[in-house]
């Protein structure tokens, strides 16, 4: 069993900005996550921080609307980064995210990392790998995470995750996938190992 270095609980919200100039100053080193309306975001930071309520979750798609902040200590925070999809609001305030999104991804300097959210159901659709494509072209590392893994036997999970892997190959750059659920806290573990390692605070294996 992984054992993280840094303490996720201690994650507090920060402030929640409609653009890039309204974040806190471009210091330090952050971790976004990212994903199509309605992927699980919300569910996966409350899962990693041990916190209901600390990203707004919804059945709704679309209801983070700007970029979230969350501070795991004075060097580290989380982003909370808008949606991209389909969303059930107006068509120009989608491009007002969208545009919030593209900025954040090319100008933000302490970003280290972006996590991809997908449903594990549907995979890498093609705003999933235009994302990918972006971040790999920016340099930076990717950890895709398919969430709702709970909602597929193993069997077909396990496939899911080898056939995501293997098309993953396709983008030469620095991309891990982990299946991740945060129904039952299936690859918990895994994505702490790999924020930690982006942290630059690797902890260390285990055993129970």
């Amino acid at each position: 069993m992984y054992k993280s270095k840094i303490n996720y609980q201690r994650a507090t919200f920060l402030t929640s900005a409609p653009d890039i100039k309204a974040l806190p100053a471009d210091a330090g080193i952050e971790v976004a996550f990212a994903g199509r309306s309605n992927a699980g975001k919300s569910s996966a930071l409350n899962t990693l921080t041990r916190q209901n309520s600390l990203a707004r979750t919804s059945k709704t798609p679309g209801r983070t609307q700007l970029i979230n902040t969350f501070s795991l200590d004075d060097q580290r925070r989380l982003i909370d980064l808008p949606g991209y999809g389909f969303a059930k609001v107006p068509l120009a305030v989608k491009e007002k995210w969208q545009k919030s999104l593209a900025e954040y991804l090319t100008k933000r300097t302490s970003l280290k990392g972006l996590v991809v959210l997908m449903d594990i159901r549907h995979p890498l659709k093609d705003l999933d790998q235009d994302l990918i494509q972006w971040a790999v072209d920016s340099k930076l590392s990717v950890l895709i995470l398919l969430t709702k893994a709970d909602k597929l036997a193993s069997g077909a999970r396990k496939k899911t995750l080898l056939e995501v892997r293997e098309a993953t190959l396709a983008f030469m750059g620095d991309i891990t996938v982990h299946a991740f659920s945060s129904l039952n806290k299936h690859g918990l573990p895994e994505l702490e190992q790999v924020l930690d390692l982006w942290y630059e605070a690797e902890g260390a294996a285990v055993t129970e």
